[in-house]
């Protein structure tokens, strides 16, 4: 052989397989090993990322209620954040809903003692009247107590539901049925408007809003403070009735929303996913609901793929998780490609620090991951040998689908002291329990994205 045609021959060879070697995965683990994972918890610890992006969230967006102005401006945000943080495949994927907009709100006891209450409207409530309710009150210190009351028995009154929340997500999840469906069973019974005591722990006259099911929007719905709550109990023990004045505005229109996407490239279409939900409330500017969980994701996403994985790590910031939309919509968007999809997870718990990682049916056994506990211990986060329930509440419509929930339960001491209220803002985030979530995250993924390991997947019944 020629000597020109030898070196060219060389070449061509050398190029082939510098080609092949972009293509073909990094070694299973190569780069999650215990001293990888160490580096990249402590960097992760000290990396101002996380808290740069929601001090930008939170102060060039503000409130991101989906069908408003101010949720269309943060989606864009969020595009260009991802682009320029080196993200790629970066897209919003639309889907259509019906937006509901809150107008002036105002409570006031008319009778016994007149004085004013605070409340807030629930999310997707009809508006009272031109004018507004006046009428007598039905107290029930017991949710259960409304389900027992006959129908008719609330003929022409309002209903007040004036149960306090127990501590923690346990006690949100135990009483959500009282904010959710409460207006409904109300109506089932003749009640003209409904009033429960605010879903949350602090005692403040901040009221927090929250979702209704669309079903249960059938007569005016507001929250009282916890303090306005205890107020109509201690005058309706005194055995005098007492009557009330509502006024609630609102209007609902077609809108549209969007999830949006951004990914880093693995070496295979294998896909790791790390969700949290852009959109938030009216009131307060979202910081820890969820602009927290938003700049957990991009942070611990970004910090986690330094070194190109074998999988791909998909971030999804969901555009409709206070109505209860936006993870239906992702699902039926990408109903064709969830076989390569092997965890999911999302972060939608505010900013308190991290406590316990719950892993697929089997995880907590896999060899594979035996080592996980002790990457994750010294951030104070324990591994639960029991499995998870759900990936977070944009996930479930996946795990429905057969995908895989990752589970990260964080300390939750005051999140529902502002949660849903005015007092959601940046000032109530501590950013060395941001890094901790950031960092307890990086490492997950890293994991999950690197190591070659599969998860058992749920069966899913063919749809009818």
């Amino acid at each position: 052989m020629r000597p020109g045609i030898l070196i060219f021959t060389l070449l061509v060879s050398a190029w082939a397989e510098l080609l092949s070697a972009k293509v073909v995965a990094p070694p299973a683990g190569a780069q999650s090993t215990p001293a990888v994972l160490s580096e990249l918890r402590e960097k992760a610890l000290h990396d101002p990322l996380a808290m740069q992006v929601l001090e930008g969230l939170t102060s060039e967006i503000g409130a991101r209620q989906v069908g408003s102005e101010n949720f269309v401006r943060a989606r864009d945000w969020a595009v260009k954040k991802l682009q320029s943080l080196g993200f790629q495949n970066v897209h919003t994927e639309p889907f259509t809903l019906t937006a509901w907009t809150r107008g002036e709100e105002r409570a006031r006891i008319v009778a016994p003692y007149p004085q004013k209450l605070a409340i807030i409207g629930l999310g997707g409530t009809l508006p009272t009247p031109a004018g507004g309710v006046d009428a007598e009150i039905v107290l029930f210190k017991k949710y259960a107590s409304l389900l027992e009351a006959p129908p008719g028995s609330l003929t022409g009154k309002i209903a007040v539901v004036t149960e306090p929340m127990a501590p923690g997500m346990a006690g949100y999840a135990a009483l959500g049925k009282a904010r959710r469906l409460g207006p409904a069973e109300a109506a089932k019974r003749g009640a003209i408007a409904y009033l429960v005591r605010s879903l949350g722990n602090g005692s403040t006259r901040l009221a927090h809003t929250g979702f209704m099911s669309q079903d249960a929007a059938t007569v005016p719905a507001a929250a009282l403070s916890a303090p306005d709550a205890e107020l109509l109990e201690r005058i309706a023990d005194r055995g005098t009735p007492v009557r009330i004045h509502l006024e609630l505005a609102s209007s609902t229109h077609p809108a549209q929303s969007w999830n949006t996407v951004g990914e880093i490239p693995g070496a295979t279409d294998e896909t790791v996913l790390m969700g949290a939900h852009l959109d938030s409330w009216d009131v307060g500017t979202g910081a820890n609901d969820d602009g927290a969980g938003v700049a957990i994701a991009v942070a611990a996403a970004k910090l986690a793929t330094e070194t190109r994985l074998r999988r791909t790590v998909r971030v999804v910031l969901y555009g409709g998780e206070e109505i209860g939309v936006a993870g239906p919509a992702y699902a039926q968007y990408n109903s064709k490609n969830l076989k390569k999809m092997i965890i999911a997870g999302e972060s939608d718990s505010g900013s308190e620090p991290a406590i316990e990682v719950r892993l697929p049916a089997g995880g907590a056994q896999n060899p594979a991951l035996a080592d996980l506990s002790s990457a994750l211990s010294p951030l104070a986060v324990r591994s639960n040998s029991e499995p998870s329930r759900e990936g977070g509440p944009d996930i479930e419509p996946l795990n429905d689908l057969g995908v895989p929930g990752l589970e990260v339960v964080q300390r939750l001491d005051s999140y529902f002291h502002w949660h849903h209220t005015e007092d959601d803002t940046l000032d109530k985030v501590v950013p060395a329990e941001l890094s901790q979530n950031v960092a307890t995250w990086a490492v997950l993924l890293r994991v999950m994205a690197d190591r070659n390991v599969v998860f058992e997947r749920k069966a899913v019944e063919p749809a009818k």
